[in-house]
């Protein structure tokens, strides 16, 4: 099975390109099936990884950035895989 983690946070007020700096520097201790990580309106990150891994297994997370980074919480969410297309 494969599971998508999807993780989304917001930077403070004019600091877009560091969040995404940093969300692309974190490291995690085991290796995704696929990272991708976009950036939209509003500074917003959005980093998801692919796992081939349970719905409910125990995977490695981003964590929240340290600091006055971001103007709120991250949000994140959990989705297993149900049809793949090309």
């Amino acid at each position: 099975m494969t599971v998508a983690l999807m993780w989304e946070a917001r930077a403070a007020e004019g600091r877009g390109a560091e969040l995404l700096a940093w969300a692309r520097a974190q490291k995690l201790p085991s290796r995704p099936l696929r990272r991708e990580t976009f950036r939209a309106s509003q500074d917003r990150v959005l980093v998801i990884t692919w796992w081939d891994a349970s719905y409910d297994a125990e995977l490695p997370e981003l964590p929240e950035p340290t600091g006055e980074l971001v103007s709120r919480a991250v949000h994140r969410w959990r989705f297993e895989s149900v049809a793949a297309e090309d």
